[in-house]
């Protein structure tokens, strides 16, 4: 019999710039992984079913015109029972419904990830619905220190800049600066209403050329419930004017005058790993919210952590580590590296957010000593 004859239902696409943390997911809920994304590490290769090179690089973003290819060969004679895409699609939201047509498409399509990813229909929105969120233009502000640049549909912190007193680069846009510690809300919706997973709290790992360059990010055990509350009616709001469906996060700074939303990411982020749970699998939640069906959330009584270990200094080349079990998208042996490229993904587990991320970054630290010493 031919590979149509096996278990589809069980069966995901998946692509994304870095696809290990869905793929974990996907494996965690039970499914089949086949996985197109940039880096084809050593992780991936291991969790997916069957694993592609996503077309297109970080510098260009990802090949559209040779996407569909690489997604049907991926395929083979499968008929995945979705496709879920994570980072890497928001600046070619056309690319997704490109994608729909071939794929049932579990997430949001071109219009949703247009709109929020639109500053000025993200503002309009925020606006109407009263959700504090900072001001944005696209000429030069008369006060620089005051304001952020950004690329329209961007994600992540490496895109983000100071604003000088010039005019940004085509596709870029300001924002008002808000100071304060960051927030991030991992919630699901089901194009009606939003439901939070949790709260974490985030942090930079600044570079000269990248100075809010994504640090990583800690699980909250405790929040405050009337914060709470407030955020998760916003983020419905906006979910119902959208039509947000599947796993989404917002970004706010919790500002002396309150919270602020500075963002919003369609798609499954860079915090699934410290969410994601056995018991209530995110990846299930996903693809049940995508099709409107109920859904279990899970329940968390620790925090969690993970950061991004970079290379501090350029490496000829990469030694063969021993790696702990901590660690996830690891740096293969024998690779060269140039300072600042990230080297893994690192984990912690504590009894609060302040316990765990130092444990986290204690554990970076040590591994930063084991490659920095090891010959090559």
């Amino acid at each position: 019999m031919h590979a149509r004859s096996r278990n589809n239902a069980r069966t995901v696409l998946i692509a994304a710039i870095s696809g290990r943390a869905l793929a974990a997911a996907a494996g965690l809920a039970g499914y089949r992984p086949l996985v197109a994304d940039f880096f084809g590490d050593t992780d991936t290769v291991a969790l997916a079913e069957r694993s592609a090179k996503l077309p297109g690089d970080l510098q260009a973003g990802i090949d559209a015109d040779r996407l569909i290819d690489t997604l049907r060969h991926l395929a083979g004679d499968e008929e995945p029972a979705a496709v879920v895409l994570g980072s890497g699609f928001e600046r070619k939201a056309d690319v997704v419904d490109e994608v729909a047509r071939y794929f049932p498409l579990a997430g949001n399509g071109a219009a949703a990830i247009r709109r929020v990813k639109d500053p000025a229909a993200l503002a309009a929105d925020c606006a109407e619905l009263g959700i504090p969120h900072p001001g944005y233009r696209w000429s030069a502000p008369p006060d620089p220190q005051n304001w952020i640049t950004k690329t329209t549909g961007g994600a992540g912190g490496a895109h983000v800049r100071h604003a000088k007193g010039d005019i940004p680069a085509t596709g870029r846009y300001f924002q008002r600066m808000v100071r304060g510690p960051s927030l991030s809300a991992l919630f699901i919706g089901d194009g009606r209403a939003a439901r939070v997973v949790g709260f974490s709290r985030q942090w930079t790992s600044p570079i000269a050329a990248a100075p809010y360059r994504y640090g990583g990010a800690v699980r909250l055990r405790r929040f405050d419930r009337g914060v709470a509350a407030t955020i998760g009616r916003w983020l419905s709001s906006l979910t119902m004017r959208v039509g947000l469906v599947g796993l989404c996060s917002a970004d706010f700074i919790r500002s002396v005058d309150g919270c602020q939303l500075i963002e919003i990411n369609p798609r499954p982020g860079a915090t699934l790993d410290i969410f994601d749970s056995a018991e209530a699998p995110l990846f299930e939640a996903h693809l049940r919210a995508a099709r409107g069906d109920v859904f279990d959330l899970p329940r968390f009584e620790d925090s969690m952590a993970s950061l991004i270990a970079y290379a501090s200094a350029p490496v000829a080349q990469f030694p063969d580590l021993a790696w702990p079990e901590w660690t996830a998208d690891r740096q293969a042996a024998g690779s060269s590296l140039i300072a600042g490229d990230p080297v893994c993904t690192v984990f912690a587990r504590g009894s609060n957010a302040g316990v765990t991320r130092r444990s986290a970054e204690a554990q970076a630290r040590q591994l930063q000593r084991c490659w920095e010493a090891s010959p090559t």
